[in-house]
């Protein structure tokens, strides 16, 4: 029988902390991470739970300048977007959020989830089949932690166009574009969200309690 380890409460601080400087990045050095660091946290980002072990996640690297200059356009269209349906203050707050760190960072990453794999044989999708997305965001949020264990930022820029990011990416069109990532060693290491640091928004106490039912 194997037995589960024992984790210490040193271990556990330590894993309060992982939590906590886990943030959105987006201000990267530009100097890029080892590659067998990138293999490292990819092999630990495919340990993530995932509905019947069907593993429906793809990590696609974009190294490409053209590529990255398309991504780069599309959301710079995107966002200008975005702010023209904001008004007053509003706007004017916007407008000066930092919101994606496509120039700096030094890796690129575009993580696609297969919708119908035949891994897994279809277990637990019959009634919720967008268990597969779920199950690349878990795949997501683990390679998020481990980059931060190492020092690495991770930052999801979701003010794209999936369809046209697609369609730079030239992928094979069934799959579905979840996140768009820029990964590298952050510039302004923090342990809160930039976003409340620059007065966007604050967390909400009350969503740390039990909704009873």
């Amino acid at each position: 029988m194997t037995t589960m380890p024992e984790f210490s409460p040193v271990f556990m601080d330590q894993l309060d902390d992982l939590f906590r400087w886990r943030r959105d990045v987006r201000h990267f050095r530009r100097e890029p991470v080892p590659e067998p660091v990138l293999d490292e946290l990819l092999r630990i980002a495919c340990l993530a739970p995932s509905v019947g072990l069907s593993e429906p996640w793809r990590f696609v690297r974009v190294d490409d300048p053209q590529r990255r200059q398309a991504v780069r356009q599309d959301f710079m269209r995107c966002n200008a977007e975005a702010l023209a349906d904001r008004t007053g203050p509003d706007a004017q707050h916007y407008a000066r959020l930092k919101l994606a760190g496509l120039d700096d960072a030094p890796h690129h990453i575009a993580v696609l989830s297969h919708p119908e794999p035949a891994q897994g044989r279809g277990l637990g999708r019959g009634t919720m089949p967008q268990t597969t997305t779920w199950s690349t965001v878990m795949a997501i949020h683990t390679f998020w932690l481990a980059a931060t264990a190492k020092g690495i930022g991770v930052g999801w820029v979701s003010i794209i166009d999936p369809d046209q990011i697609m369609r730079v990416l030239d992928v094979e069109p069934t799959l579905e574009l979840v996140a768009y990532l820029c990964v590298g060693y952050p510039a302004e290491p923090a342990s809160t969200p930039e976003l409340e640091r620059r007065g966007w928004e604050r967390r909400a106490p009350e969503r740390r309690e039990w909704i009873q039912r």
